[in-house]
């Protein structure tokens, strides 16, 4: 069995519609959902805010490049279309593999360049960080440490001041 941290995002159309896309296409798989919030753009800011969330997921028998293929499903479902050009431009959805663990609670490490774990920035984003405290907050990122203590050290203090939890927003489906 793998556990993994997914981190969603969505700054284009019906955006917690995107988000809740994942949640759907993704299934029995997952286990629990963080808090939606809302963030500015990072990398390329001359585009709409973000409404972000963190998923952690599980299945006996996903591997790392399971969740891969499964985040790509997610994200093709929303309509993703991914410019070459453009690397943190807008998108209906992104979903990255954040980390994965194996059943006996050993994170999965990989340098392949198709998926990197843990994911290479993380520790540096507050989007990704904050909700997935919501969901773990005695969570650890392989390598980097305990997560609160990343969300002080790490990002820039803009990037957690800009940071807006929204509790009208409920990541399950209200259908």
């Amino acid at each position: 069995m793998t556990r993994a941290v997914l981190s969603l995002g969505s700054n284009l159309g019906d955006r917690l519609g995107h988000l809740r896309t994942a949640l759907v296409t993704l299934g029995d798989s997952v286990l629990v959902a963080s808090g939606v919030y809302e963030t500015p753009a990072w990398g390329d800011t001359e585009q709409p805010a973000y409404l972000n969330a963190v998923l952690l997921v599980a299945d006996p028998a996903a591997g790392p490049h399971d969740w891969l293929a499964r985040a790509r499903a997610a994200e093709r479902a929303a309509g993703r279309v991914r410019d070459p050009l453009r690397r943190f431009g807008p998108r209906t959805l992104d979903v990255d593999v954040i980390g994965v663990w194996t059943d006996d609670d050993r994170p999965v490490l990989s340098d392949d360049p198709e998926l990197i774990l843990p994911h290479p920035r993380a520790h540096l984003r507050a989007f990704v960080l904050r909700p997935w405290i919501d969901i773990q907050p005695y969570g650890r990122l392989p390598g980097h440490g305990w997560l609160t203590d990343l969300l002080t050290s790490g990002p820039t203090t803009a990037d957690v001041a800009d940071l807006r939890p929204r509790p009208d927003l409920a990541l399950e489906s209200t259908t």
